[in-house]
């Protein structure tokens, strides 16, 4: 699976289907085979970014 933002591949797994890229500091999480993109704001809140990508760039190629 590479990063819908940055298409880099360095991405951490921080939880059950749940990444962090390193490049772009953004989480992702899979979710009924869709990729689910957010941002990790001051506080600890995530804030969807699902708009800012098409659903072609959403949906995984492989799972890792």
């Amino acid at each position: 699976m590479n990063c819908p933002n940055c298409q880099g591949q360095n991405l951490g797994k921080i939880g059950h289907q749940q990444y962090y890229c390193w490049n772009c500091f953004i989480e992702l999480s899979l979710d009924n085979g869709r990729i689910k993109v957010h941002e990790v704001e001051e506080d600890g809140t995530l804030s969807s970014l699902d708009d800012l990508f098409n659903d072609e760039d959403l949906t995984p190629k492989s799972y890792t």
